[in-house]
């Protein structure tokens, strides 16, 4: 009769067990809470730095096309408009057009980059430079570079000054020598600018925020 007395006083009632799955489905749910928590930090993070990386490489090139600029009087060096800045730079087995635009998106714009082929004549490099004008941005070997992107600003330095290349009348022309000839003369050349400053605005919801500014150096 003792022993039956004392098993039932070290059992556990119905309550205590309900009581027991109660708390420790509690502390289940908090401990799944933070681990989801934890979870998403880490992907939120992963997300930023891929962003981060991917900005840096885009401008790594776009630093590298100019580094490359050659100088040439078939066709503009460097030009620019509200839209689009073209480049021509050297690259292996040649010259080769570069064009940098911001094209509407889903999400804002998107800051594209196409390389025309290397060319190694002075018609094929007019060809190339003046098949661009027509671009639309949907063009085969258009690289979305940068999504997410409000607004470009491109500056370039002349005259001790930043000047915005893309306001019409803010550049500096090379004077047009008087023996050129009149027919299938290429666009007046745009003086080389001593640097180039590159704006770039995030939009909203784009995970990055403000604005990048970006100075390069053209060697003369």
């Amino acid at each position: 009769m003792t022993a039956r007395r004392r098993s039932r006083r070290h059992g556990f009632t119905l309550i205590e067990v309900l009581v027991a799955m109660v708390v420790m489905a509690i502390m289940s749910l908090m401990a799944w809470q933070g681990v989801d928590g934890i979870a998403r930090t880490r992907e939120s993070n992963q997300v930023r730095l891929e962003q981060v990386l991917r900005l840096e490489t885009v401008i790594a090139q776009w630093e590298q096309d100019l580094a490359s600029i050659q100088e040439t009087s078939a066709v503009p060096t460097i030009s620019c408009d509200g839209q689009s800045v073209r480049i021509v730079r050297r690259a292996e087995g040649g010259l080769q057009v570069v064009i940098w635009s911001l094209r509407p998106d889903s999400q804002g714009s998107v800051w594209q980059r196409w390389a025309g082929p290397a060319v190694t004549t002075t018609r094929n490099l007019q060809e190339s430079w003046f098949r661009t004008q027509q671009f639309q941005g949907t063009e085969t070997g258009q690289l979305r570079a940068l999504t997410g992107l409000e607004d470009w600003h491109v500056y370039f330095f002349q005259g001790n000054a930043w000047a915005n290349c893309q306001s019409t009348g803010n550049v500096a022309l090379l004077p047009v020598a008087a023996s050129a000839p009149a027919s299938g003369a290429a666009a007046p050349t745009m003086a080389l600018p001593g640097g180039v400053r590159v704006v770039l605005g995030f939009a909203p919801g784009s995970g990055l925020a403000g604005s990048l500014v970006r100075d390069t150096l053209i060697a003369p």
